[in-house]
């Protein structure tokens, strides 16, 4: 029986940058759309913690959905990395895939209320695909994680849907700052899946598991990883036309540096285990830095 201490580790917290970014990038692309006349208030930070909380749910439902998925499928025995609860026998499957939705559910329940609150209807639509994908991702019996489609799902949930839905919930609209910010968000949570299945690579060909690094290959991810983020910083750049000050939000990219130099060179197995959680720290730092030269 899995302890509190190793369902946490499960739960893989150090992920959670990803869910916190895109809340606090939209929060700011609103907070800098303020016009009275037009009866826009800016930023609300009730709405922005109740965004906060449905990102978080279904952050930690995906990791626990993929614990289960890869675990039932012996995908995960034999892998590097944080904690497998179902792959290495910590805990019953059908626990871990209760958790899973029961996370899922939290983030639907806090999503209809953000919805409501805030009258945004249109994102259920969105948002409800948004749940049936965080499962799809490895769970299901055609799973696309498992074809090379998962970064394609980060970057549009934990990146645009992420930004720019909470930019809507806030002011009823998007913002062409917003646009560049979202799609930067997008690149760095898309980086830190890319690191992860780079590491993966050996135990995912093996187990069947087309990932897209499986597809590209070694150098080719590689690549892929450091294009991701010079798409964030060309993004982050082009927000100087509205906010002079965006490019602070580089200095918080620093904290990558040392899981950039990794994959640059070559490094594999155990050494990349630092990569993903350096990649997400950084995309965090990014959005703490921009937070304040996008607000003002």
């Amino acid at each position: 029986m899995a302890t509190i201490k190793q369902w946490i580790a499960g739960a893989r917290p150090r992920t959670l940058p990803a869910a916190i970014a895109p809340v606090i990038v939209g929060t700011a692309a609103a907070a800098a759309h303020r016009d009275v006349e037009e009866g826009l208030k800016g930023a609300s930070l009730g709405l922005a913690l109740l965004a906060m909380l449905v990102s978080c749910c279904l952050q930690i439902g995906v990791n626990y959905a993929n614990d289960y998925s890869d675990g039932i499928r012996g995908t995960d025995e034999e892998r590097v990395g944080p904690v497998r609860l179902v792959g290495q026998r910590l805990a019953d499957p059908a626990n871990v895939k209760i958790a899973a939705f029961t996370f899922f559910g939290l983030g639907a329940f806090a999503g209809f209320a953000l919805v409501a609150l805030s009258r945004a209807w249109i994102l259920i639509p969105i948002g409800a695909p948004a749940i049936i994908a965080a499962w799809r991702y490895t769970g299901g019996d055609n799973p696309y994680g498992y074809r090379g489609l998962g970064e394609v799902y980060v970057f549009i949930f934990f990146g645009l849907v992420a930004t720019l839905g909470t930019l809507y919930t806030q002011i009823g609209t998007i913002t062409a700052v917003g646009v560049p910010g979202a799609i930067a968000v997008g690149s760095l949570a898309t980086a830190i899946l890319v690191a992860n299945n780079l590491r993966d690579i050996p135990t995912d060909s093996v187990t069947g598991k087309q990932t897209l690094a499986v597809r590209l290959g070694d150098a080719r991810t590689r690549q892929l990883y450091l294009g991701l983020f010079v798409v964030a910083i060309v993004c982050t750049l082009l927000m100087t036309i509205w906010r002079p000050w965006a490019p602070l939000g580089l200095l918080g990219l620093v904290i990558a540096r040392p899981g950039i130099r990794a994959v640059r060179s070559g490094e594999t197995g155990r050494a990349l285990i630092p990569a993903p959680a350096l990649t997400g720290f950084a995309e965090l730092m990014w959005a703490v830095w921009l937070f304040a030269p996008l607000a003002r």
